[in-house]
Protein backbone atom coordinates (compact mmCIF):
# COMPACT_ATOMS: atom_id res chain seq x y z
CA UNK A 1 0.00 0.00 0.00
CA UNK A 2 1.49 3.53 -1.14
CA UNK A 3 1.76 5.74 2.20
CA UNK A 4 1.42 9.76 0.72
CA UNK A 5 2.97 12.67 2.68
CA UNK A 6 1.02 14.47 4.61
CA UNK A 7 0.55 18.08 3.67
CA UNK A 8 -1.33 21.19 4.93
CA UNK A 9 -2.87 23.55 2.90
CA UNK A 10 -3.20 26.75 4.35
CA UNK A 11 -6.04 29.30 3.29
CA UNK A 12 -7.51 32.59 4.28
CA UNK A 13 -10.78 32.80 5.47
CA UNK A 14 -13.37 35.79 6.39
CA UNK A 15 -15.22 34.56 9.18
CA UNK A 16 -18.95 36.18 9.80
CA UNK A 17 -19.69 38.14 12.98
CA UNK A 18 -20.85 35.43 14.68
CA UNK A 19 -18.71 32.90 13.77
CA UNK A 20 -15.75 34.88 14.38
CA UNK A 21 -17.18 35.28 18.27
CA UNK A 22 -17.43 31.61 18.32
CA UNK A 23 -13.71 30.89 17.49
CA UNK A 24 -12.87 33.68 20.01
CA UNK A 25 -14.38 32.13 22.79
CA UNK A 26 -12.58 28.59 21.30
CA UNK A 27 -9.44 30.28 21.66
CA UNK A 28 -10.20 31.06 24.86
CA UNK A 29 -11.09 28.15 26.15
CA UNK A 30 -8.52 26.28 24.34
CA UNK A 31 -5.80 28.29 26.56
CA UNK A 32 -7.64 27.96 29.33
CA UNK A 33 -8.11 23.93 29.67
CA UNK A 34 -4.06 23.86 28.38
CA UNK A 35 -2.63 26.52 31.24
CA UNK A 36 -5.06 24.49 34.07
CA UNK A 37 -3.78 21.17 32.87
CA UNK A 38 -0.20 22.26 32.62
CA UNK A 39 -0.79 23.76 36.40
CA UNK A 40 -2.18 20.56 37.76
CA UNK A 41 0.36 18.73 36.04
CA UNK A 42 2.95 20.86 37.09
CA UNK A 43 1.83 20.91 40.68
CA UNK A 44 1.73 16.71 40.55
CA UNK A 45 5.44 16.34 40.18
CA UNK A 46 6.24 19.06 42.46
CA UNK A 47 4.10 18.26 45.40
CA UNK A 48 3.97 14.44 45.18
CA UNK A 49 6.57 13.54 42.03
CA UNK A 50 3.48 12.30 40.25
CA UNK A 51 3.49 12.33 36.18
CA UNK A 52 -0.05 13.28 34.76
CA UNK A 53 -0.85 11.19 31.64
CA UNK A 54 -2.95 12.82 29.00
CA UNK A 55 -5.96 10.41 30.42
CA UNK A 56 -5.48 11.86 33.85
CA UNK A 57 -6.19 15.96 32.31
CA UNK A 58 -8.64 14.66 29.70
CA UNK A 59 -10.72 13.03 32.88
CA UNK A 60 -9.90 16.76 34.85
CA UNK A 61 -11.57 18.54 31.91
CA UNK A 62 -14.73 16.36 32.12
CA UNK A 63 -14.74 17.10 35.80
CA UNK A 64 -14.02 20.79 35.24
CA UNK A 65 -16.45 21.46 32.74
CA UNK A 66 -19.69 19.92 35.28
CA UNK A 67 -18.43 23.29 37.86
CA UNK A 68 -20.11 26.30 37.80
CA UNK A 69 -17.31 28.38 37.41
CA UNK A 70 -15.87 26.44 34.38
CA UNK A 71 -19.54 25.41 32.67
CA UNK A 72 -18.73 28.05 30.00
CA UNK A 73 -16.27 25.20 28.48
CA UNK A 74 -19.17 23.05 27.51
CA UNK A 75 -20.46 26.30 24.83
CA UNK A 76 -17.68 25.58 22.24
CA UNK A 77 -16.73 22.15 20.58
CA UNK A 78 -14.93 19.62 23.36
CA UNK A 79 -12.40 18.68 20.56
CA UNK A 80 -10.47 21.43 20.32
CA UNK A 81 -10.37 21.51 24.18
CA UNK A 82 -9.13 17.47 23.68
CA UNK A 83 -6.35 18.36 21.23
CA UNK A 84 -4.64 21.04 23.28
CA UNK A 85 -4.46 18.22 26.18
CA UNK A 86 -2.77 15.72 23.22
CA UNK A 87 -0.38 18.83 22.35
CA UNK A 88 0.62 19.62 26.03
CA UNK A 89 1.37 15.53 26.17
CA UNK A 90 3.43 15.97 23.14
CA UNK A 91 4.55 18.91 24.46
CA UNK A 92 6.16 16.90 27.92
CA UNK A 93 7.54 13.88 25.51
CA UNK A 94 10.03 16.34 24.10
CA UNK A 95 10.86 17.44 27.26
CA UNK A 96 11.28 14.67 29.14
CA UNK A 97 13.05 13.33 26.19
CA UNK A 98 15.42 16.09 26.21
CA UNK A 99 14.69 17.46 22.95
CA UNK A 100 12.73 21.28 24.45
CA UNK A 101 12.23 23.22 26.94
CA UNK A 102 9.82 22.70 29.86
CA UNK A 103 6.10 24.21 28.42
CA UNK A 104 5.22 27.38 29.18
CA UNK A 105 1.65 29.20 29.88
CA UNK A 106 -0.01 30.47 27.24
CA UNK A 107 -0.48 34.02 27.49
CA UNK A 108 -3.51 35.97 26.17
CA UNK A 109 -1.69 38.53 24.67
CA UNK A 110 1.76 36.60 23.05
CA UNK A 111 0.19 33.62 22.40
CA UNK A 112 -1.18 32.50 18.74
CA UNK A 113 -4.76 31.75 18.53
CA UNK A 114 -5.33 28.75 17.50
CA UNK A 115 -7.66 25.59 17.78
CA UNK A 116 -7.36 22.26 16.01
CA UNK A 117 -10.56 20.18 14.70
CA UNK A 118 -10.14 16.34 14.07
CA UNK A 119 -12.38 14.68 11.19
CA UNK A 120 -15.84 14.41 13.89
CA UNK A 121 -15.68 18.03 14.50
CA UNK A 122 -16.30 19.32 10.98
CA UNK A 123 -17.84 18.87 7.58
CA UNK A 124 -16.27 19.23 4.33
CA UNK A 125 -18.46 18.34 1.23
CA UNK A 126 -18.10 19.86 -2.02
CA UNK A 127 -15.63 22.14 -1.04
CA UNK A 128 -17.94 23.76 1.84
CA UNK A 129 -16.09 23.44 5.48
CA UNK A 130 -18.39 23.89 8.17
CA UNK A 131 -16.91 23.59 11.84
CA UNK A 132 -18.70 22.03 14.93
CA UNK A 133 -21.05 24.54 16.72
CA UNK A 134 -21.73 26.45 13.37
CA UNK A 135 -24.64 26.75 11.13
CA UNK A 136 -22.78 28.01 8.01
CA UNK A 137 -19.43 27.26 5.92
CA UNK A 138 -16.42 29.28 6.41
CA UNK A 139 -15.73 31.57 3.57
CA UNK A 140 -13.01 30.21 2.41
CA UNK A 141 -10.23 31.92 -0.72
CA UNK A 142 -9.71 28.73 -2.13
CA UNK A 143 -6.21 29.95 -3.75
CA UNK A 144 -5.58 26.50 -5.17
CA UNK A 145 -7.11 23.23 -5.24
CA UNK A 146 -6.85 20.39 -2.50
CA UNK A 147 -5.45 16.68 -3.71
CA UNK A 148 -8.17 15.54 -6.09
CA UNK A 149 -10.41 13.09 -4.05
CA UNK A 150 -8.87 13.70 -0.69
CA UNK A 151 -10.52 15.10 2.10
CA UNK A 152 -8.36 16.83 5.44
CA UNK A 153 -7.87 14.71 8.23
CA UNK A 154 -7.71 17.57 10.67
CA UNK A 155 -8.20 21.25 10.28
CA UNK A 156 -6.40 23.65 12.40
CA UNK A 157 -8.13 27.56 12.72
CA UNK A 158 -6.02 30.78 13.67
CA UNK A 159 -5.88 34.47 13.65
CA UNK A 160 -2.63 35.53 13.40
CA UNK A 161 -1.24 38.85 15.30
CA UNK A 162 -2.25 41.23 12.08
CA UNK A 163 -5.91 39.95 12.73
CA UNK A 164 -5.73 37.86 9.62
CA UNK A 165 -7.94 34.41 9.96
CA UNK A 166 -6.25 31.42 8.60
CA UNK A 167 -7.44 27.94 8.14
CA UNK A 168 -4.95 25.07 7.28
CA UNK A 169 -5.88 21.60 6.17
CA UNK A 170 -4.22 18.88 6.20
CA UNK A 171 -4.78 16.26 3.75
CA UNK A 172 -2.60 13.04 2.19
CA UNK A 173 -1.26 14.82 -1.14
CA UNK A 174 -0.44 11.86 -3.56
CA UNK A 175 1.55 14.60 -5.99
CA UNK A 176 4.27 14.48 -3.39
CA UNK A 177 6.63 11.61 -5.25
CA UNK A 178 10.26 11.30 -5.41
CA UNK A 179 12.03 13.29 -8.47
CA UNK A 180 14.17 11.09 -10.86
CA UNK A 181 18.13 11.27 -9.55
CA UNK A 182 20.10 13.66 -11.71
CA UNK A 183 23.20 13.01 -9.82
CA UNK A 184 23.93 16.64 -9.57
CA UNK A 185 25.24 18.32 -6.53
CA UNK A 186 25.54 22.13 -4.97
CA UNK A 187 27.35 23.44 -2.02
CA UNK A 188 25.69 26.66 -0.40
CA UNK A 189 27.08 29.57 1.59
CA UNK A 190 24.61 32.04 3.01
CA UNK A 191 25.56 35.48 3.50
CA UNK A 192 24.02 38.86 4.01
CA UNK A 193 25.60 40.33 1.37
CA UNK A 194 24.14 37.91 -0.96
CA UNK A 195 21.69 35.35 0.43
CA UNK A 196 23.22 32.44 -1.27
CA UNK A 197 26.43 31.58 -3.22
CA UNK A 198 26.12 28.40 -5.20
CA UNK A 199 28.91 26.27 -5.43
CA UNK A 200 27.87 26.72 -9.48
CA UNK A 201 29.46 30.70 -8.80
CA UNK A 202 25.52 31.79 -8.75
CA UNK A 203 25.13 34.44 -6.46
CA UNK A 204 21.53 35.13 -5.02
CA UNK A 205 20.76 38.52 -4.30
CA UNK A 206 19.76 39.32 -0.18
CA UNK A 207 16.11 40.99 -1.26
CA UNK A 208 16.46 42.47 2.70
CA UNK A 209 12.73 42.53 3.63
CA UNK A 210 12.39 44.13 6.51
CA UNK A 211 15.04 47.17 5.34
CA UNK A 212 12.61 48.14 2.65
CA UNK A 213 9.81 48.56 5.17
CA UNK A 214 12.05 49.30 7.81
CA UNK A 215 11.08 53.51 7.61
CA UNK A 216 7.45 52.68 7.75
CA UNK A 217 7.87 50.40 10.97
CA UNK A 218 9.79 52.45 13.21
CA UNK A 219 6.91 55.07 12.40
CA UNK A 220 4.34 52.82 13.78
CA UNK A 221 6.25 51.67 16.31
CA UNK A 222 6.96 55.55 17.69
CA UNK A 223 3.37 55.89 17.45
CA UNK A 224 2.50 53.16 19.02
CA UNK A 225 4.59 53.84 21.83
CA UNK A 226 2.73 57.05 22.64
CA UNK A 227 -0.39 55.59 22.98
CA UNK A 228 -2.09 54.64 26.39
CA UNK A 229 -1.60 51.46 27.60
CA UNK A 230 -5.06 49.42 27.34
CA UNK A 231 -6.78 51.78 24.93
CA UNK A 232 -8.33 51.42 21.89
CA UNK A 233 -5.98 53.59 20.12
CA UNK A 234 -3.07 51.64 21.01
CA UNK A 235 -4.91 48.72 19.99
CA UNK A 236 -5.54 50.15 16.72
CA UNK A 237 -2.05 51.22 16.70
CA UNK A 238 -0.63 47.86 17.37
CA UNK A 239 -2.36 46.06 14.65
CA UNK A 240 -0.72 48.76 11.89
CA UNK A 241 2.48 47.49 13.45
CA UNK A 242 1.39 44.06 13.17
CA UNK A 243 0.28 44.16 9.85
CA UNK A 244 3.63 45.54 8.94
CA UNK A 245 5.48 42.76 10.38
CA UNK A 246 2.77 40.21 8.43
CA UNK A 247 3.30 41.79 4.89
CA UNK A 248 7.57 41.55 5.40
CA UNK A 249 7.26 38.00 6.96
CA UNK A 250 4.43 36.76 4.37
CA UNK A 251 7.19 38.44 1.66
CA UNK A 252 9.95 36.49 2.70
CA UNK A 253 8.64 33.50 3.10
CA UNK A 254 7.67 33.28 -0.33
CA UNK A 255 10.98 34.08 -1.51
CA UNK A 256 12.17 31.30 0.31
CA UNK A 257 10.14 28.87 -0.98
CA UNK A 258 10.77 29.70 -4.36
CA UNK A 259 14.36 29.11 -3.70
CA UNK A 260 14.12 25.65 -1.84
CA UNK A 261 11.81 24.54 -4.50
CA UNK A 262 14.24 25.28 -7.64
CA UNK A 263 17.02 23.93 -5.37
CA UNK A 264 15.53 20.73 -4.50
CA UNK A 265 14.02 20.22 -7.77
CA UNK A 266 17.74 21.00 -9.46
CA UNK A 267 20.13 19.26 -7.09
CA UNK A 268 20.47 15.29 -5.80
CA UNK A 269 22.58 16.63 -3.18
CA UNK A 270 22.28 19.51 -1.18
CA UNK A 271 25.07 20.34 1.40
CA UNK A 272 24.97 23.65 3.68
CA UNK A 273 26.41 24.77 6.75
CA UNK A 274 25.49 23.83 9.80
CA UNK A 275 24.64 27.45 11.43
CA UNK A 276 23.80 27.96 14.97
CA UNK A 277 21.66 31.14 14.47
CA UNK A 278 20.76 31.15 18.04
CA UNK A 279 24.11 32.10 18.83
CA UNK A 280 24.84 34.27 16.02
CA UNK A 281 21.22 37.05 16.83
CA UNK A 282 23.87 37.91 20.14
CA UNK A 283 25.91 40.02 17.67
CA UNK A 284 23.74 42.99 18.12
CA UNK A 285 25.34 44.84 14.90
CA UNK A 286 24.28 41.29 12.61
CA UNK A 287 21.31 40.50 14.50
CA UNK A 288 18.68 42.82 12.76
CA UNK A 289 20.06 41.12 9.19
CA UNK A 290 20.53 37.78 10.45
CA UNK A 291 16.87 37.58 11.19
CA UNK A 292 15.86 38.94 8.20
CA UNK A 293 18.01 36.53 6.43
CA UNK A 294 15.65 33.93 8.05
CA UNK A 295 18.66 30.73 7.83
CA UNK A 296 16.65 28.58 9.94
CA UNK A 297 13.64 29.01 8.04
CA UNK A 298 15.75 28.21 4.74
CA UNK A 299 17.11 25.19 6.24
CA UNK A 300 13.96 23.47 7.73
CA UNK A 301 11.80 24.22 4.10
CA UNK A 302 15.11 23.18 2.48
CA UNK A 303 15.14 19.60 4.65
CA UNK A 304 11.74 18.75 4.78
CA UNK A 305 11.27 19.04 0.95
CA UNK A 306 14.29 17.35 0.23
CA UNK A 307 12.41 14.45 2.18
CA UNK A 308 9.64 14.77 0.30
CA UNK A 309 11.16 14.61 -3.14
CA UNK A 310 13.83 11.94 -2.27
CA UNK A 311 16.65 14.14 -2.28
CA UNK A 312 19.80 14.33 0.36
CA UNK A 313 20.96 17.55 2.46
CA UNK A 314 24.10 17.07 3.93
CA UNK A 315 25.26 19.81 6.61
CA UNK A 316 28.89 20.42 7.75
CA UNK A 317 29.79 21.25 10.43
CA UNK A 318 30.29 25.30 11.72
CA UNK A 319 33.82 24.90 12.66
CA UNK A 320 34.83 23.65 9.41
CA UNK A 321 37.03 26.53 7.95
CA UNK A 322 35.56 26.76 4.75
CA UNK A 323 35.95 30.90 3.79
CA UNK A 324 39.92 30.30 4.79
CA UNK A 325 40.64 26.55 2.81
CA UNK A 326 41.72 27.21 -0.16
CA UNK A 327 39.61 25.11 -2.80
CA UNK A 328 42.46 23.96 -5.16
CA UNK A 329 45.63 23.16 -2.84
CA UNK A 330 44.27 23.06 0.78
CA UNK A 331 46.37 25.68 2.00
CA UNK A 332 44.60 27.22 5.72
CA UNK A 333 44.49 31.16 5.94
CA UNK A 334 45.44 31.40 9.69
CA UNK A 335 42.89 34.93 9.17
CA UNK A 336 40.10 36.03 7.75
CA UNK A 337 38.16 38.98 8.74
CA UNK A 338 35.02 39.22 7.19
CA UNK A 339 35.95 42.45 5.43
CA UNK A 340 37.59 39.80 3.27
CA UNK A 341 35.78 39.08 0.09
CA UNK A 342 38.67 38.64 -2.09
CA UNK A 343 42.02 36.95 -1.51
CA UNK A 344 44.89 35.36 -3.03
CA UNK A 345 46.38 31.60 -1.97
CA UNK A 346 50.18 31.28 -2.21
CA UNK A 347 49.37 28.71 -4.79
CA UNK A 348 48.51 31.79 -6.97
CA UNK A 349 44.84 31.35 -7.42
CA UNK A 350 42.30 34.53 -6.47
CA UNK A 351 39.09 33.11 -4.69
CA UNK A 352 36.13 35.10 -3.99
CA UNK A 353 35.33 34.28 -0.58
CA UNK A 354 32.27 33.19 -0.46
CA UNK A 355 32.39 31.05 -4.23
CA UNK A 356 35.43 29.53 -2.39
CA UNK A 357 33.39 28.91 0.84
CA UNK A 358 30.33 26.74 -1.41
CA UNK A 359 33.19 24.95 -2.95
CA UNK A 360 34.37 23.93 -0.47
CA UNK A 361 31.36 22.75 1.22
CA UNK A 362 30.08 20.76 -1.60
CA UNK A 363 33.54 19.11 -1.25
CA UNK A 364 33.67 18.37 2.22
CA UNK A 365 29.84 17.12 2.00
CA UNK A 366 30.47 14.47 -0.77
CA UNK A 367 33.13 13.52 0.81
CA UNK A 368 30.62 12.40 3.75
CA UNK A 369 29.10 10.19 1.51
CA UNK A 370 32.22 8.61 0.06
CA UNK A 371 33.61 7.63 3.59
CA UNK A 372 30.35 7.63 5.81
CA UNK A 373 31.20 9.76 8.53
CA UNK A 374 29.89 12.72 9.47
CA UNK A 375 31.61 16.10 8.48
CA UNK A 376 31.96 17.06 12.70
CA UNK A 377 33.54 13.56 13.44
CA UNK A 378 36.09 14.54 10.81
CA UNK A 379 37.17 17.65 11.52
CA UNK A 380 36.44 17.39 15.57
CA UNK A 381 39.42 14.64 15.52
CA UNK A 382 42.20 17.79 15.37
CA UNK A 383 42.51 21.45 16.92
CA UNK A 384 40.29 23.42 15.45
CA UNK A 385 42.82 26.29 15.63
CA UNK A 386 44.45 24.00 13.21
CA UNK A 387 44.04 22.70 10.09
CA UNK A 388 42.93 18.83 11.35
CA UNK A 389 41.58 17.62 8.02
CA UNK A 390 41.36 19.36 4.56
CA UNK A 391 39.18 18.60 1.38
CA UNK A 392 41.13 18.47 -1.85
CA UNK A 393 38.58 19.35 -4.83
CA UNK A 394 40.57 17.02 -8.04
CA UNK A 395 38.40 16.95 -11.28
CA UNK A 396 34.50 16.32 -10.17
CA UNK A 397 35.56 13.72 -7.30
CA UNK A 398 36.47 15.19 -4.11
CA UNK A 399 39.17 13.84 -1.69
CA UNK A 400 39.08 14.00 2.15
CA UNK A 401 42.62 13.91 3.26
CA UNK A 402 44.63 14.71 6.54
CA UNK A 403 46.65 17.39 7.05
Amino acid sequence: MTTHVKRAFKYRFYPTDAQAAELSRTFGCVRKVYNMALAARTQAWVTRQERVNYNATSAMLTAWKKTEELAYLNEVSSVPLQQTLRHLQTAFTHFFGKRAKYPRFKSRKKSRRSAEYTSSAFRFRDGALTLAKMTEPLAVVWSRPLPEGMSPSTVTLLQDAAGRWFVSLLCEDPGVKPLPANGNAVGIDAGLEHLLTLSTGEKITNPRHERRDRAALAREQRRLAKKEKGSANRARARLKVAKIYARIADRRRDTLHKLTTRLVRENQTIVIEDLTVRNMVKNHRLARSISDAAWGEFRSMLEYKAQWYGREVIAVDRWFPSSRLCSACGTLQEAMPLNVRTWTCDCGITHDRDVNAAHNLLAAGLAVTVCGAGVSALWQTGSRSKCAARVIVRTEMPVWSWA
